[in-house]
């Protein structure tokens, strides 16, 4: 991986995203200790509703401690993938503007019906002359929901700036394969990688919609917990197509474990498993 990127997401509740649990400088204190390179921005620390003093404040705190911003989710519409979530494809000038003042390389946006794909063609254009991309999480519940639609709906935005965030627990949830085979078909508009974990069971605690296979229950466990999604298969679907992009832990605040000891017991994780990729991937000397 380039580098890895912690989400701010990390001091969310999974269910109440547009209160931060933890100012920014305390997050990008714990985020630098942990290992991290970058944080992945949302509305609930600095969004397009900040004021533009706000949002150098936060450009300051992230710059003297030497992290960048990997992408900006700019509203609250975005994160709840709520039918108000492409509006931001309508009127992209805030986006652009607060990517560019973070210096953000990424922007997150939303597409729900056919006729979004229309404003994001024109979105695409204005980001692209700015020198900025947009990126589509696989998500539930959205025009990228399975394999099939993601690969269809980029072809039809048909812009190079244009791009996906590549996220394995969604595609589960929608019974979709997520491993190499599918990394591999969707390797051209790979921007970004959201990592977070779960656990499927009849029994589960929470409860997801999707659009192809209705409610779907699981656990949400930590990423460094056994048991969810297949993470070295993950990995090596990524080295595999030679990925070199951000790789952003994506996982919401949880119980038992406090934001600072999730942070830092994902990036040992993740930095353990990218070693073990890059050993598998060496060439064995001939006998």
């Amino acid at each position: 991986m380039t580098h890895l990127s912690l989400s701010v997401r990390i001091a969310e509740e999974f269910h109440s995203k547009e209160k931060a649990s933890m100012t920014l400088e305390a997050l990008a204190d714990l985020a630098v200790a942990a290992g991290y390179r970058a944080l992945c921005m949302r509305a609930s620390q600095v969004g397009v509703q900040s004021s533009p003093e706000a949002v150098a404040n936060a450009a300051g705190t992230l710059a003297t401690r030497g992290l960048s911003v990997s992408m900006v989710t700019g509203d609250f519409a975005i994160v709840y993938n709520n039918d108000q979530g492409p509006d931001c494809l309508r009127r992209i000038g805030p986006y652009l503007d607060l990517a560019a003042a973070l210096r953000a390389p990424l922007i997150r946006v939303a597409l729900k019906k056919e006729e979004d794909i229309s404003w994001a063609q024109r979105a695409a254009d204005e980001a692209a002359a700015r020198g900025l991309k947009l990126v589509h999480q696989c998500h539930t519940q959205s025009l990228f929901e399975t394999v099939d639609g993601i690969e269809r709906t980029l072809r039809q935005i048909g812009r190079p700036n244009f791009g996906l965030i590549y996220e394995p627990a969604n595609l589960e949830l929608c019974g979709q394969e997520y491993g190499p085979k599918t990394i591999e078909r969707l390797a051209p508009w790979i921007f970004n990688v959201y990592l977070q974990n779960q656990v499927l069971k009849p029994d589960g605690k929470t409860t997801l919609k999707t659009w192809c296979r209705g409610p779907v229950p699981l656990d949400l466990i930590p990423i460094h917990a056994p048991g969810g999604i297949d993470f070295g298969l993950v990995f090596r679907g990524l080295a595999e197509i030679k990925y070199r992009g951000p790789v952003t832990v994506h996982q919401a605040g949880g119980a038992g474990e406090s934001p600072r000891e999730a942070a830092k017991a994902t990036a040992d994780f993740l930095e353990q498993l990218e070693a073990a990729t890059r050993l598998e991937d060496r060439p064995r000397a001939q006998p």
